[in-house]
C-alpha cells in the first residue's frame, strides 16, 4: 500500500476513542503505582481495557487483531497485540508503553492525579505524559488498524509491558517476554521504545551505578578532637579523592557531542546520613550515598571494578589522605584503629547509544520531521531501563515519546492533546514509510 494510501485509511486520532480509553486507564492509577512493597502495581486493571477496546477487531471477533495475555506474576500481565502484515518477516514494533506509574500523593498536587482532568489541550493526571498517554495512543493506533483493516506487507506489533518503573524487581515484564523468546521475531525491523518525551527522537540514555559508601571512624567528644577519627571529614575527603579519580578515568567522550548528550558520564553524592548524636559528638561512622550517571560509551561493569579500586587504594593508604586541621587524622596508633571504608552498590544498568545508521533511526526522523515540522534528535544521562539489553539482544531500539519532559514524574503531571495527535500521525508515517 503506498504512503499517502496508508496515511489516507488509518486517518488521524480518534479524540473521542482516546480520551475514552484514557480516561479508563487514567482512573485505576491509584492501583498503578509502583513502589513495593508498599505499593505493587495491578497492571491487568489497563490490560482490562485495552483489551476491552481491541476485542471487537481482534481475531476472537472476526477481526485481524491477534490478541496475548502474558502475565508471570498475578494481576501484572504483559499485552502483545499483532496487525499481521502480508510479507513474511517483514515487521515493525511498538514497545516500552507501560502499564504501571510512579507514585502519587493527591495533598501535593492542585489536581487529582488519578482521575483525567481536561483543561484546554492539557491532559492531566499522573500517567499522563509517563506512560498511561502512550498506552492509550498506540492502542488507539491498533484499533484502528483492526478497523480499517490496510494491506500492508509490514506486521505490526505493540507490547504493553509491566514494571518498567522497578527493574530492580525482574521476571515481570519485557525482560521475561525476552528471556521466553516471545519477542524474538521483533528482531526483523525496527523496535520504537515508547516512553520518552517531547517528540523528538531521544538517540542516547544514561547508564546508573547507584552506590553507598560506608565510613568507619571512632567516635569521641569534641573537646578531645584528637582521639577521634571523624567519619565525616574522612568520608568528605574520600569523596573528593574518589571523585577526581573518576573524571581522570571516565572523562568527556567525543561521542557525547555527536549525539547531543547535555552532560559527561558524572560521579557524585546524593544523599547524607549518619546514626545522630549530640552537637558535641563527632561521629564515628557515616554513610554517604549516590550515584554515576555513565554515557553509553563506557561500561558499567568497567566502572564499578575502578571504584572499587579507588576505595581498596584508599583505605591501604589512609594515611596520606587530606585531612582538616592540625589534629584531624584517620588512624589512632596508640589504640591500633585507622579509619576504613565500604563501598557497595545496588542495582546498576546500562545506558544505550542508538543506531543512527538504521532504517529504524531514518524513518523515524523523516515521519518526525514531516509532522512535527523540524526534527533534533537529543540525548540524556537519565536512565530506561531494559532498552540497553533489547539492543544487546539483536533489536534494532530506537525511543520517542510524546509527553512532557517539564511534567515527567513531576506533580501536577500532564501531556498535551495536540502533541498525542502529532504522535499517533508520527507512527502512522513510520508504518507507511516502511510500505515503500
Amino acid at each position: 500500500m503506498a504512503t499517502s494510501n496508508v496515511k489516507q485509511t488509518v486517518g488521524s486520532l480518534n479524540k473521542d476513542s482516546f480520551l475514552s480509553l484514557l480516561t479508563k486507564v487514567i482512573g485505576e492509577s491509584k492501583y498503578l503505582q509502583n513502589n513495593p512493597p508498599e505499593l505493587i502495581p495491578e497492571e491487568d486493571r489497563v490490560v482490562k481495557h485495552v483489551k476491552d477496546c481491541l476485542l471487537p477487531y481482534s481475531t476472537e471477533a472476526g477481526g485481524p487483531l491477534i490478541i496475548k495475555h502474558v502475565t508471570y506474576f498475578p494481576g501484572r500481565g504483559n499485552l502483545i497485540v499483532e496487525y499481521p502484515g502480508t510479507q513474511p518477516g517483514k515487521i515493525l514494533s511498538f514497545v516500552g508503553m507501560h502499564m504501571d506509574v510512579v507514585t502519587a500523593n493527591p495533598n501535593d498536587w492542585e489536581f487529582d492525579p488519578f482521575s483525567l482532568s481536561i483543561d484546554g489541550d492539557k491532559l492531566r493526571a499522573r500517567g499522563t505524559t509517563d506512560c498511561l498517554g502512550h498506552v492509550a495512543l498506540v492502542a488507539e493506533l491498533m484499533r484502528r488498524l483492526g478497523e480499517t483493516k490496510p494491506e500492508l506487507k509490514s506486521t505490526v506489533v505493540a507490547v504493553f509491558i509491566a514494571n518498567e518503573e522497578n527493574s530492580a524487581i525482574t521476571g515481570v515484564g519485557v525482560d521475561a517476554l525476552v528471556k521466553d523468546g516471545l519477542l524474538d521475531k521483533l528482531k526483523g525491523g525496527p523496535l520504537f521504545w515508547i516512553d520518552t518525551a517531547d517528540k523528538q527522537p531521544c538517540i542516547g540514555t544514561g547508564g546508573m551505578i547507584p552506590w553507598k559508601l560506608h565510613v568507619t571512624g571512632k567516635l569521641f567528644h569534641s573537646g578531645l578532637a584528637h582521639k577521634a577519627i571523624n567519619a565525616l571529614e574522612l568520608g568528605m575527603e574520600a569523596i573528593k579523592e574518589i571523585q577526581l579519580r573518576f573524571y581522570k578515568d571516565f572523562p568527556p567522550h567525543p561521542n557525547e557531542q555527536v549525539y547531543g548528550f547535555a552532560t559527561p558520564s558524572t560521579m557524585k553524592p546524593t544523599q547524607w546520613s549518619y546514626p545522630g548524636g549530640g552537637i558535641n559528638q563527632i561521629p564515628g561512622e557515616c554513610t554517604i550515598s549516590g550515584d554515576v550517571r555513565l554515557t553509553p560509551f563506557y561500561n558499567v561493569k568497567d566502572v564499578m571494578t575502578k571504584l572499587q579500586e579507588y576505595v581498596d587504594e584508599i583505605n591501604e593508604n589512609i594515611d596520606k589522605l587530606d585531612t582538616r586541621g592540625p589534629v584531624s587524622k584517620y588512624i589512632l596508633p596508640d589504640e591500633n584503629l585507622r579509619g576504613s571504608l565500604t563501598l557497595t552498590f545496588d542495582e546498576a544498568m546500562s545506558g544505550v547509544a542508538c543506531n543512527l545508521n538504521s532504517r529504524g533511526y531514518k524513518v523515524l526522523c523523516k515521519a518526525t520531521e514531516d509532522v512535527v515540522g523540524h526534527v533534533k534528535p537529543y540525548s540524556i544521562t537519565g536512565s530506561l531501563p531494559l532498552i540497553r539489553e533489547l539492543q544487546d539482544e539483536g533489536f534494532d531500539v530506537q525511543t520517542a515519546g510524546y509527553g512532557l519532559m517539564a511534567t515527567y514524574h513531576a506533580m501536577n503531571e500532564y501531556c498535551l492533546f495536540s502533541d498525542m495527535c502529532q504522535g499517533y500521525d508520527v507512527f502512522v508515517s513510520i508504518i507507511a514509510q516502511l510500505e515503500d
